[in-house]
C-alpha cells in the first residue's frame, strides 16, 4: 500500500517516471495521471505520445500544466494520483511569472491535503555544473527548494540512478 505522498526523484533518464507508474498501478486502485508537460515542439510532442503509449488505458489522464491544486482536491480516496512531473510543472509557472515561493507553498499544501495516495516526479537538477546564465540559476535553485519541500511533507522520497531505487526516506510498499 502507498503512503499518502511519495517523492520519486532522478535525473534525465534516470527510470523516475517508469518506478512512479509502477508504484502506482501496484496499488491496484484507478490511477490519475495529472500531466504537467506542454506541447511546444515535435520533440515534446513524441516524449508525451511515448509516455503515452507506455501508460496505456489504464489511466485518467488530466492536463495540468499549472493548476494541479484543482484536480489534487478532486481526488478520492478510491484512486491513486501520479503528479508528472514536479519540474516541468515549475518552469511552467516560471515561464508564466508566477511568484514560485507562493506557488510551491500551494502545490505542498495541496499534496498534503489529497485524499488519495499521490506520487510526485521530480528531476534532481542541482548535481551538475552551476549554469552559466541567471536563468538557468534560478531555475536550479527553484527547483532544489521545491523538492526539499515535497520531500519534507513526503511519506517515501525515493531517488532513482539508472533505473535503481534508492530510498531516502520511508520504506516502499510490497
Amino acid at each position: 500500500m502507498l503512503p499518502r505522498l511519495t517523492l520519486v526523484l532522478g535525473g534525465a533518464r534516470s527510470g523516475k517516471s517508469e518506478l512512479a507508474e509502477r508504484l502506482v498501478l501496484n496499488n491496484g486502485q484507478p490511477a490519475v495521471y495529472l500531466a504537467t508537460a506542454e506541447v511546444y515542439d515535435k520533440e515534446m510532442r513524441s516524449r508525451i505520445d511515448a509516455h503515452l503509449a507506455r501508460r496505456g488505458p489504464l489511466w485518467r489522464t488530466i492536463e495540468a500544466p499549472l493548476n494541479v491544486a484543482g484536480p489534487l482536491a478532486a481526488a478520492t480516496d478510491q484512486e491513486v494520483v501520479l503528479l508528472d512531473c514536479a519540474t516541468l510543472w515549475l518552469s511552467n509557472h516560471m515561464l508564466a511569472g508566477s511568484d514560485l515561493a507562493a506557488e510551491g507553498a500551494a502545490l505542498v499544501t495541496a499534496l498534503r491535503g489529497c485524499r488519495a495516495p499521490v506520487v510526485v516526479v521530480s528531476n534532481e537538477v542541482g548535481q551538475g555544473i552551476v549554469p552559466e546564465n541567471k536563468l538557468a540559476r534560478a531555475f536550479r535553485d527553484a527547483q532544489g527548494r521545491l523538492n526539499q519541500q515535497i520531500a519534507a511533507a513526503a511519506d517515501l522520497a525515493v531517488l532513482t540512478v539508472a533505473g535503481l531505487p534508492l530510498v531516502l526516506k520511508g520504506r516502499m510498499p510490497g
